[in-house]
């Protein structure tokens, strides 16, 4: 009797496990079209920053502080452009939302390859301002872009897919952002870091080539006729109400529906700012860490490690996804944040490959846990015609996490693990106590506001 029992049991858990694959593998040609632009789009924008610090110490002449702050201006520029641009999707279409990022993004792509040659370099200098200006093309088409992104899921799932489809198209993103972990070391030493960023200029024409033959009208509209179950005819019908407001309409329509009044909403993606600084830290940190204070293996292929973390977060954020996509959304965020912060501690214990590579294994399975749902929250609490807003709402503070993270990292890296010194008399010991300790604030703010979090906290917008 046990026997059938615990056979049952496993027989529902990987049902639960399995199911969840199977609904999304019956999704339409638009979604696929989506996610494999979001591959591309994490290829280019995980290699790109994890080179950035290194590319602006060694090519455009800045300090540690400077290039973590010009890191800083890329990462946080993202983040605040989705909340003035996020709403570009709403206003005039998915399709032609992505396809302007993408120029936007292969433009200052192909500026800050070129920028080294462009003029003086140094702080200010010519090579400076031009590789600034390459990062502004950057910012704007990514402001755009990731808002469309999730806005494009929420259209082309339904009730069944929804959870499984925005936590596929983050590990996706992170899929991408594993593959210059393999093709970029190579690069690198034959090319130069310039010849990096012209290489994932052409893989921004490849993306936008993926969008425009694959994502087609068409492909669109039967995409979202298909999710919600209705003819396609009465779908353009919906997407069109909002295009039809005019442009004082919309804007008295956003103003007034903005999720700031809402003092828990609020709180729940402040409180996860300590926590965040961990993710900033995977480009600001980590690749001179794994540089600097380490020798032989680790140094010579820092580029792997750098790039660890998303190969395991498209390994774990689906199965995790699976299994706890009917858990409470609260109690993930809380063990979630959890987990990611604690193993910042073991970094504390001294730079080695065993501490390193627990630190990245513990602190994905804990993003895996919480990242995609939130997400997934923030866009389907949005209502009707308001998913780019929401969706830039909810990354204001990752904005300034951004900000703050840069601003100190490049101190604490020349005062705790400085370039030009033997790893033996660094200290980085202390700056990953230090970190962790920051990072710890947010499941701790969390399980202190449960009860009245709890009380009103939002439910799915239907």
């Amino acid at each position: 009797m046990n026997d059938n029992n615990e056979k049952q049991g496993m027989g529902k858990i990987l049902n639960e496990l399995v199911q969840p694959f199977i609904d999304l593998a019956h999704t339409s040609r638009a979604l696929f079209g989506l996610n494999l632009s979001y591959v591309i789009e994490g290829l280019v924008y995980f290699g790109i920053v994890g080179l950035l610090a290194i590319f602006f110490n060694q090519y455009i002449g800045l300090d540690d502080i400077d290039a973590g702050r010009m890191v800083g201006f890329l990462t946080a520029g993202i983040t605040i452009a989705m909340l003035f641009l996020g709403a570009t999707v709403d206003w005039i279409g998915l399709r032609k939302a992505i396809l302007i990022s993408l120029f936007f993004m292969l433009a200052g792509r192909i500026i800050l390859a070129l920028s080294p040659s462009l003029g003086s370099s140094g702080l200010w200098g010519g090579a400076h301002l031009f590789s600034m200006l390459g990062i502004v093309g950057i910012i704007i088409g990514y402001g755009i872009y990731q808002p469309a992104a999730y806005a494009g899921v929420k259209q082309f799932t339904n009730s069944k897919t929804s959870a499984m489809g925005y936590a596929m198209l983050y590990a996706l993103m992170n899929l991408g952002g594993f593959i210059p972990a393999l093709i970029q070391p190579s690069l690198r030493k034959s090319f130069g870091i310039d010849g990096v960023f012209w290489a994932y200029s052409v893989f921004t024409i490849v993306g936008i080539a993926v969008v425009a033959i694959v994502m087609s009208k068409k492909a669109i509209a039967k995409a979202i006729a298909d999710a919600k179950n209705l003819e396609t005819e009465f779908v353009e019908e919906e997407v069109d109400e909002m295009l039809e407001m005019s442009a004082k309409d919309k804007l008295k329509f956003y103003l007034k529906n903005f999720p700031i009044r809402d003092k828990r909403f609020m709180y729940f993606i402040f409180i996860l700012i300590p926590v965040q600084t961990l993710f900033a830290h995977n480009w600001l940190t980590l690749p001179l860490y794994t540089s600097r204070a380490f020798e032989g293996f680790v140094s010579d292929n820092f580029d792997f490690f750098v790039n660890l973390n998303p190969l395991l977060i498209f390994v774990l954020t689906p199965v995790v996804t699976a299994l706890t996509v009917k858990k409470d959304t609260y109690t993930m965020m809380i063990l979630g944040t959890f987990v990611m912060a604690s193993p910042t501690f073991i970094l504390a214990l001294g730079p080695n490959i065993n501490t390193l590579m627990a630190y990245l294994v513990i602190m994905t399975i804990g993003e895996a846990m919480w990242q995609p749902r939130f997400l997934q929250w923030v866009a389907e609490i949005a209502p009707k015609n308001m998913t780019g807003i929401y969706m830039g709402i909810g990354q204001f503070p990752w904005f300034l996490t951004k900000v703050i993270t840069s601003i100190y990292s490049g101190w604490f890296l020349m005062n705790y693990c400085p370039e030009g010194i033997a790893p033996s008399e660094m200290n980085t010991e202390m700056m990953w106590l230090i970190y962790g300790f920051i990072a710890i604030l947010s499941p701790i703010g969390l399980i202190l506001a449960k009860g009245w979090m709890k009380k009103g906290f939002k439910t799915k917008h239907v």
